[in-house]
């Protein structure tokens, strides 16, 4: 059986949660007001697209390659990215929801979040290194075992984490956000 291979097409305002997307490989492809919600992308491989204003939320992921690909003004809520293929996984995150979402154990080196909302979401024993979350919300968010070293997080907000179960060797911080950081502590700062 041949694998559908598509490539340079544009995909707009296209339901596939009711009409499922030919699985194949996509490469360089745009997919604009897309709604992917709960639909199986498992198998899939997209490397050079873009997906914007697209709902990816409560995809199955299951060996999904994502090679080079940028997420904007989407919705991706409660995806497992854990779940994809880890061969040239590389993503860059611009006014996105992820809430809920999950990426424990990805290498997400040089990762660039901005405008996101992050509630929630689990970047346990993953490798942020030289990641930016550029004007994101990190309310809840879980960081264990995480490799933060270079990381941005100046202009993040409601991040918390204990320093000691994290690498944060030349990590970024605003003074206003070092607070989250004590919250193990239980002290009052005025």
């Amino acid at each position: 059986m041949s694998k559908t291979y598509i490539v340079e097409q544009k995909f707009d305002k296209i339901d596939f949660s009711k009409n499922p997307l030919t699985k194949g490989e996509y490469e360089i492809c745009t997919f604009t007001n897309c709604d992917f919600s709960n639909a199986d992308l498992s198998h899939f491989t997209f490397s050079e697209c873009v997906f914007d204003a697209c709902n990816l939320s409560m995809s199955k992921l299951l060996n999904t390659g994502f090679k080079d690909i940028q997420f904007k003004n989407s919705k991706l809520m409660g995806l497992y990215f854990e779940s994809c293929n880890p061969f040239l996984f590389k993503l860059d995150f611009g006014n996105c929801n992820l809430n809920l979402s999950s990426f424990y154990k990805l290498n997400l080196k040089k990762t660039r979040f901005k405008n996101t909302t992050l509630h929630e979401v689990d970047f346990s024993e993953s490798d942020l290194t030289s990641s930016v979350f550029d004007g994101c919300d990190l309310m809840r968010a879980t960081f264990k075992n995480t490799n933060l070293e270079k990381v941005d997080f100046r202009k993040a907000i409601n991040y918390a984490f204990d320093l000691e179960e994290n690498r944060v060797k030349k990590a970024l911080f605003s003074k206003e956000g070092v607070v989250g950081l004590l919250d193990k502590y239980d002290i009052i700062i005025e």
